[in-house]
């Protein structure tokens, strides 16, 4: 009998071995369950194939051809990927909807000795968890918004508030973008679903008797939407922000944006996307600074001229009832940590008001 999923957090107590997703490569990239990997029944073509010939000529064909090509498929990943798997192991194996490929895939396994078990309706039941999970429940753990302008190492103090146990996530990390017109990293951003299966883990993980807290950011992060839960969340919820000296703020920028620096023309043609937003001398004083390698100089107008006003238009539309502010003088490595200690400190306090 197929084993059903009733919430998210339940992925986590599955008592199997191994979570396989049969679906072709397109569909596992866009999103699966998360920790599992991609053994696919039918390939992006031959899935594409399949389903033409189910449309356009016979059903009955398009399954006889999907068996051949599914047990060819699924002989490969015998050869390959489980040639190792002892008698004991326990497979659990999904597919869109929870039909004919994850049943086929399981039957094969199966017959070899495995425990091979399916998912009750497939991605498509993980799915419906998910958007209900984002979309119509409220965050089940208080959440405590780290603000900060530009430059004030928020993504590194919620790092080490992690470090000392206290309840974060990091949006940030799960988009894989640092949150601005410079925030691209490399790999690039996850699809939307994603992203979102990623993020409904961690949320479904929280202590509902603990803050959480998940750094400033707008409703979205580079091309990924923060859900509507989490963002309605965040706009009501306190916030701790971090204050540091302009001149602080612009070392730590160049420091941590030295993946960007170092290519001169992507950092020139990110400057240039700025342009609709400001005069042509000012786009020009920016990649001339940018040309001479005085990055310090660059980040600190940029900070006045371009993300200060901005970061204080976006915080007067969130209107937080309560708010602690947090003052560094460095934002080196050791001043981080220290400054984490403080962040954490009034995190309790404006959690426990």
């Amino acid at each position: 009998m197929p084993l059903p999923l009733a919430s998210v957090a339940d992925l986590a107590g599955l008592p199997f071995d191994t979570l396989i997703d049969v679906r072709s490569p397109a569909e596992y990239a866009e999103d699966h369950l998360p920790g599992a990997i991609n053994l696919p029944a039918l390939s992006d073509d031959e899935r594409a194939r399949v389903g033409t010939i189910y449309k356009q000529r016979s059903p009955f064909e398009a399954r006889r051809i999907g068996a051949a090509l599914v047990a060819r498929n699924v002989a490969s990943h015998l050869d390959g990927p489980l040639a190792d798997k002892a008698g004991g192991w326990r497979p659990l194996v999904y597919c869109w909807r929870g039909g004919q490929r994850s049943g086929s895939v399981a039957i094969i396994l199966s017959q070899v000795g495995w425990r091979a078990e399916t998912l009750a309706g497939g991605y498509r039941s993980w799915r419906r968890l998910v958007v209900a999970l984002l979309q119509d429940r409220p965050v089940p753990a208080p959440v405590v918004v780290l603000d900060g302008n530009t430059g004030t190492a928020k993504t590194e103090v919620l790092a080490a508030l992690g470090r000392r146990g206290v309840q974060v996530i990091d949006l940030e990390g799960l988009a894989n973008h640092r949150g601005s017109l410079f925030g691209h990293r490399a790999g690039g951003q996850p699809a939307q679903k994603w992203f979102e299966s990623r993020l409904a883990v961690a949320l479904a993980a929280l202590d509902p008797g603990r803050p959480v807290v998940v750094e400033a950011e707008s409703s979205r992060i580079g091309s990924v939407e923060v859900p509507k839960s989490l963002w309605a969340a965040m706009r009501a919820a306190p916030r701790v922000r971090v204050a540091a000296p302009v001149a602080a703020r612009a070392d730590y920028l160049a420091r941590a944006y030295g993946d960007l620096t170092e290519d001169a023309a992507r950092l020139s043609a990110v400057i240039a996307r700025l342009a609709p937003l400001h005069a042509a001398e000012v786009i020009a004083g920016w990649q001339a600074l940018a040309r001479a390698g005085r990055f310090a100089e660059l980040a600190e107008d940029l900070m006045a001229r371009h993300y200060d006003p901005r970061y204080a238009r976006h915080r007067a539309r969130m209107d937080p009832l309560r708010e602690e502010v947090v003052m560094a003088e460095r934002l080196d490595a050791a001043a981080i940590e220290a400054l984490a200690g403080d962040v954490a400190a009034a995190v309790e306090r404006l959690a426990g008001a």
